[in-house]
């Protein structure tokens, strides 16, 4: 029988509420300012993290290793032909495997769905560090970026999405940016739009924060007045 999904695990956006989401970020700021003075504290030592990737990555990888280092933890990456993650062994295997010997585990991969029955498996931390579905670490990395260039409150950042709205990022940032009560915006043709389901959820999301919400197929609506700009390519490539 699988173990409880432990609550430190992060699989999208929607696992915190506003608070614990800037409680992350203010946390983050905290290391982030530690490191350059060269005093961070080594929280994690004697911890071992396993970071599974379906998916290459440069930054993502290199994120993850770099700062569970400064934080004196261990990893282990697994890439794409280095587990026998849904091939030999079934996601849940793997994750129990897993979960036995490290402390956490990060996966980058593609379906929701492999990153939420590892989280429900592995009796560990699981947390998402990209599906095709949501990229919930990315968001914690942009909003602190948009709070570093913003003097205000973050319900006062505005900012806007352009390119493919259906991809994991233009729906995390919809999402996020109405769960912490921002000015949010997609800009892309009426094809390329986030799914209406996300769309719903932002919506009641921004209910109940404040938050301003806006697709449209124009894109000097959605930037105009922006904070902040986010463009991607229209053809995504894997």
């Amino acid at each position: 029988m699988d173990t409880a999904r432990h609550p430190g695990s992060l699989t999208k956006e929607l696992d915190l509420d506003a608070k614990q989401f800037l409680g992350l970020l203010d946390r983050a700021a905290q290391l982030k300012a530690a490191k350059a003075a060269r005093a961070e504290d080594r929280l994690l030592e004697g911890r071992n993290i396993a970071l599974v990737f379906e998916k290459d990555s440069t930054r993502t990888r290199c994120a993850f290793e770099v700062a569970a280092a400064d934080q004196g933890a261990r990893t282990t990456y697994l890439g794409p032909a280095g587990s026998h993650l849904g091939r030999e062994e079934s996601v849940r295997d793997t994750a129990r495997v897993l979960g036995r010997m490290y402390d956490a585990i990060e996966f980058r991969g593609f379906a929701q769905e492999t990153v939420e029955e590892m989280a429900g498996a592995a009796g560990v931390p699981v947390w998402n560090g990209l599906t095709d579905s949501w990229h919930p670490t990315q968001m914690l990395a942009d909003v602190l970026t948009m709070l570093e260039h913003c003097s205000g409150f973050v319900q006062d950042i505005r900012f806007c999405f352009t390119g493919d709205g259906r991809n994991n990022v233009a729906r995390s940032l919809l999402v996020t940016g109405a769960l912490l009560g921002m000015d949010v915006r997609i800009a892309a043709p009426a094809q390329l739009q986030p799914p209406a389901d996300v769309v719903a959820t932002a919506r009641e999301l921004a209910a109940a924060s404040g938050a301003r919400v806006l697709v449209t197929d124009d894109p000097r609506e959605g930037v105009a007045g922006a904070d902040f700009v986010y463009t991607d390519v229209w053809v995504q490539h894997g």
